[in-house]
C-alpha cells in the first residue's frame, strides 16, 4: 500500500475490540436502510441452524490496529467485476442456495464493515498537507474501484440469500415520488470576492495597464463576478432543484495559514442568506480551518450561525478520523454531515452510494449524524494537483459513476462552488454544471436538500 506523509501529530486511535455481532449489527442496520420491508431471517456465522451463514474470512483482523487487510480476490456478481475482502476461499461458490437455507462463501459483512466504518483511515496514519486521509492511500486507489459502490454490491448478494430463505421480494428504498435516485446540489461559499482578480492579474502582465485599470475600476463600482449566490440558486431553480449553501464563518486564516472565507458575514450577507432560505434553499456550516478537530472552535461558530446549522462540511473538507466524527456527534446540532469524498477522485470514499451512520470506534456502535457522502467536487475534475479533466470530458467520466448511483437507488452529491459558476469558467464552469444537471434530470433524479434527505430517511 502507498504510504504518503505521516502525522506525528495525530492522536493515537481509542477503539473497542470489534466483535462479530457489533460488524454483523453495523451492516445489517444500513442494509435495512437501503431495503423496504426487510423480514427477520437469522443471519450469522458459525451457527449451522442459521438461515443465511456467512464464511468467516476475518480470522483476527479486527482485534488488531492494522489498517489495511489482504488484497480481496474478484468475484463476478451480475456481470461486474467486485472486490471481496476476508474471502478466504474464491474458488468456493458465493451463494449455495439450499431449501430454507443459504450459505455465503466470502464474508461480506466484515468487508461492508472494513468499508463502511471507515476502518482503514482510522488506523491509518496517513494524512496529506490538510490533515486529510489521502486517497493515494486508500484501498480503492490501491485495487481500482473508487468509482463502485462495493458495499452495494454486498448488499445485493445479501438481498439474493433474504428472499431465498423468505419467498419475499426485496425492493431498493425509492425516494421522493418513486424516483430512482436522489440528487444534492451543494456549494461551498469561499470566495464572493476575488473574481476580478484573474482578469486583472493577465492584464498587469502583459502590460495592458488601461485594461488592468478597468479591472480594477469595476472591481471598486460593481459587484464582484463570484458574490453571485442569487444567480447561483436561480441557476440551479431551472432544473426544479434548490441549493444547498455552506456558508463559511470565518475570515481570518488558520492557524496553519491556510485561508478561509475572503468576506464576513455581514448583516446585507445574512439578508441575502434569509431571503434564499424562504426560497426553499438551505443554508449550513462550512466549518473552517481548526473546527474539525476542536470542539470550542465549532460550538462557537454554531453559536454564529442563527438558526442553527441543519447540516454541516468541512472547508478543505478536512475531516480527522480519530477526532471529527465524535465531535460533530458531541454538537448534537446538526442532522447530517457531507465532509466524506475524496478530493483528489469522484466516486465513493466509503465505497456506498446512500447516506450512512458513521461507526463509532470508541464504543463500538454508531454516531447518532448522518453522513451524505459526497461524490463529485468541481475542483477535483480540473485542477494542477487532481484529475486534470478537459471540459468534454467531464461528463463522460462521471456517467459510469451516476449509473451505480442509478442503479442502486442512492444520493449523487455534487459541489459546485459558486466561483465556478463565473461564465469565464471555460473548463470546469457553469456549462459543464448545466451537462450534469441535464443528465440527472433526465435519468429521474428527485432534487433533494440535506435536511429533506434526512426526513426521507
Amino acid at each position: 500500500m502507498p504510504s504518503p506523509a505521516h502525522s506525528s501529530a495525530l492522536p493515537p486511535p481509542v477503539a473497542a475490540p470489534v466483535s462479530e455481532e457489533m460488524r454483523l449489527a453495523y451492516v445489517l442496520r444500513h442494509f435495512q436502510l437501503a431495503y423496504t420491508n426487510v423480514p427477520a431471517v437469522s443471519i450469522g456465522y458459525h451457527d449451522k441452524s442459521l438461515s443465511i451463514r456467512v464464511a468467516a474470512g476475518s480470522a483476527d483482523f479486527f482485534q488488531q490496529l492494522t489498517p489495511y487487510p489482504p488484497a480481496p480476490s474478484f468475484r463476478e456478481w451480475k456481470g461486474q467485476r467486485v472486490p471481496f475482502f476476508f474471502d478466504s476461499e474464491p474458488d468456493a461458490p458465493l451463494l449455495e442456495l439450499h431449501a430454507g437455507q443459504v450459505i455465503i462463501g466470502a464474508d461480506i459483512i466484515s468487508a461492508a464493515f472494513y468499508l463502511l466504518s471507515g476502518w482503514q483511515e482510522y488506523f491509518s496514519d496517513a494524512r496529506d498537507r490538510h490533515g486529510r486521509f489521502p486517497y493515494a492511500a486508500s484501498v480503492q486507489h490501491q485495487y481500482g474501484f473508487v468509482a463502485l459502490p462495493v458495499v452495494n454490491y454486498y448488499f445485493e448478494v445479501l438481498k439474493t440469500a433474504v428472499e431465498h430463505v423468505s419467498g419475499q421480494a426485496l425492493k431498493p428504498q425509492t425516494w421522493r415520488g418513486g424516483a430512482p435516485l436522489a440528487a444534492f446540489v451543494t456549494h461551498d461559499i469561499d470566495n464572493l470576492r476575488g473574481g476580478w482578480k484573474g482578469s486583472a492579474k493577465a492584464a498587469l502582465q502583459r502590460g495592458r495597464l488601461l485594461q488592468f485599470g478597468h479591472q480594477l475600476w469595476h472591481h471598486l463600482t460593481r459587484p464582484d463576478a463570484w458574490d453571485n449566490l442569487e444567480a447561483v440558486a436561480a441557476a440551479v431553480a431551472a432544473y426544479g432543484a434548490r441549493s444547498t449553501f455552506f456558508i463559511l464563518p470565518e475570515h481570518r486564516p488558520g492557524a496553519d495559514g491556510t485561508p478561509n472565507a475572503d468576506y464576513s458575514v455581514s448583516e446585507a450577507l445574512q439578508g441575502r442568506l434569509d431571503a434564499l432560505k424562504r426560497q426553499g434553499c438551505e443554508i449550513s456550516l462550512h466549518g473552517s480551518i481548526g473546527t474539525a478537530t476542536e470542539a470550542p472552535h465549532l460550538l462557537a461558530e454554531v453559536g454564529r450561525h442563527q438558526p442553527g446549522p441543519p447540516g454541516l462540511r468541512f472547508h478543505y473538507l478536512r475531516w480527522e478520523p480519530r477526532r471529527t466524527p465524535a465531535l460533530v456527534d458531541a454538537a448534537r446540532c446538526f442532522r447530517y454531515d457531507s465532509s466524506l469524498g475524496f478530493a483528489e477522485h469522484f466516486g465513493f470514499r466509503n465505497s456506498y452510494c446512500h447516506p450512512f451512520y458513521p461507526f463509532n470506534f470508541a464504543t463500538g456502535g454508531e454516531l447518532g449524524f448522518l453522513e451524505i457522502p459526497l461524490n463529485v467536487m468541481d475542483t477535483t475534475l480540473h485542477h494542477p494537483h487532481y484529475l486534470q479533466l478537459q471540459a468534454a470530458d467531464i461528463l463522460p467520466a462521471l456517467r459510469p459513476m451516476f449509473a451505480e448511483i442509478e442503479k442502486f437507488g442512492g444520493v449523487a452529491t455534487l459541489l459546485w462552488h459558486n466561483n465556478h459558476f463565473d461564465p469565464a469558467n471555460t473548463i470546469n464552469g457553469p456549462r459543464q454544471f448545466a451537462e450534469i444537471m441535464r443528465y440527472l434530470q433526465q435519468h429521474g433524479a428527485v432534487f433533494l436538500t440535506g435536511s429533506q434527505i434526512v426526513a426521507e430517511l
